[in-house]
């Protein structure tokens, strides 16, 4: 346990004061535990493997700031590179030399990324990458996938209709029709609705964008065959494929899912892990595509803060850290921890799911695997709701809805996933009553 903060405010009463100058008490919806209920903790600092909140209360942490933060937290180095770069200056609006290093790591790491340009945010990233393959092919469909998501730009805030795929709805308020009609929706591994849309649209497509892995809606792989599939059927189109490793680029392994995978894509977009924690995102790719960007090409796109050289600065640091020791023991530890979770709620008489790929997994509490986002939509989130507080209760910090991938950390410890098995031990014998 370690002291309060000064203010020696509970988190209850940190929650009124936000609620009463920020829009629902936070600046990220998910924060608010609305998919859990109950009141969240205001995080004050985080250690290795663990976060304190104000109350001094010490958690193991499995949200790691929603995965980039690969070496834990406040990892020595990475606060090094930060502390010497802000010293030097926090951002200059001009060309750094971190930036071109950052560049030439990424794209010797990524097969077919030859060419990367630095933003600031993952939904920065991806309505790039939108732009970018809608000027490079003249054409404006773009298809998505339901479950899938690729930040909040209009174009992507869209659900689908009562068909198979319809034409973009849009899914918000502050998105107009014309924001989205041009976003077409398909169920994620539905080979026979993603082929019937490209067949229908196929002299409209500009792209198909899509995560390699679904992470927002839990831990979803692609079926077998469904990557190649995306593949020919763009190619076929005259399409681009854009690959969003916002989540898993960097975290799945040192190239990412395409690496992983062996997947052809000629855009693929990165943010969390390149960043180290750190506001940073990027999209990279083939050459001819990626020089339609201004100022060698006509599709436009800038920022200030772009490549901000503190930002840059830990994501290449933290690059640097991780090599395939790191990523062997990152898989064993996640394996370990779904392997027990697994086992424990089966022993309790109650159905589990614990996909993983890499480092990155999730639990639906559900009978059947989940592939689609129907089938995560069916799993029990009330009681997934209930197992997250009991959790919480015994020391460990869990992405507070169950469409969320979990994720370990180099900091973690065998000592800290056997700890987690035990409290999951303990919570799933009252899982069986009403009361969990």
């Amino acid at each position: 346990m370690t002291s309060p903060t000064k203010q020696n405010l509970s988190n209850a009463q940190w929650y009124a004061r936000a609620k009463a100058v920020i829009p629902g008490g936070v600046n990220s919806p998910v924060r608010a535990w609305n998919g859990v209920g109950g009141t969240p903790a205001f995080l004050v600092s985080g250690r290795g493997a663990t976060v304190t909140d104000a109350e001094g209360n010490e958690y193991l942490d499995y949200v790691m700031s929603w995965g980039p933060l690969i070496l834990g937290h406040s990892h020595p180095a990475l606060v090094a590179a930060a502390t010497e770069a802000v010293m030097k200056g926090s951002s200059f609006g001009a060309p750094t030399p971190g930036e071109v290093e950052l560049a030439e790591m990424v794209c010797a790491s990524v097969p077919g990324v030859a060419c990367f340009r630095a933003v600031s945010s993952g939904t920065e990233a991806t309505m790039t990458a939108i732009r970018l393959a809608r000027g490079y092919t003249g054409k404006s469909k773009l298809i998505k996938f339901i479950g899938h998501y690729h930040g909040h730009s209009d174009a992507l805030l869209v659900s689908a209709g009562s068909g198979i795929a319809t034409l973009g709805l849009p899914d918000s308020p502050g998105v107009t029709p014309g924001a989205a009609q041009d976003t077409l929706v398909v169920e994620w591994n539905n080979p026979q609705a993603l082929k019937s849309v490209v067949a229908q649209y196929k002299n409209e497509l500009a792209a198909i964008i899509y995560e390699p892995v679904a992470c927002n809606m839990g831990c979803v792989p692609a079926i077998d065959g469904f990557h190649e599939l995306i593949r020919s059927l763009a190619t076929d189109a005259g399409a681009l494929v854009i690959v969003d490793e916002v989540m898993t680029g960097f975290r799945l392994g040192k190239g990412g899912a395409v690496a992983r995978f062996g997947l052809d894509a000629d855009i693929v977009t990165f943010g969390k892990v390149i960043g180290g924690g750190y506001p940073l995102a990027g999209l990279g790719g083939r050459t001819d595509v990626m020089a339609y960007l201004a100022p060698t090409g006509p599709v436009y796109q800038a920022g200030t803060l772009s490549g901000n050289p503190v930002a840059v600065a830990a994501g290449l640091t933290q690059l640097k850290l991780l090599d395939d020791e790191v990523y062997t023991r990152l898989e064993a530890l996640a394996q370990r921890l779904c392997d027990g979770l697994s086992a424990v709620f089966t022993e309790a008489g109650i159905p589990v799911q614990t996909p993983r790929v890499g480092s990155m997994f999730c639990l639906y509490f559900s009978d059947k695997p989940v592939q689609t986002m129907a089938d995560a939509n069916g799993a029990d989130h009330a009681r997934f709701g209930r197992f997250f507080h009991a959790m919480h209760d015994h020391g460990i910090n869990l992405p507070p809805s169950g469409y969320e991938a979990w994720f370990v950390s180099s900091a973690h410890m065998e000592e800290d996933i056997d700890r987690t098995i035990e409290a999951a031990k303990v919570v799933s014998t009252v899982a069986l009553t009403a009361t969990l």
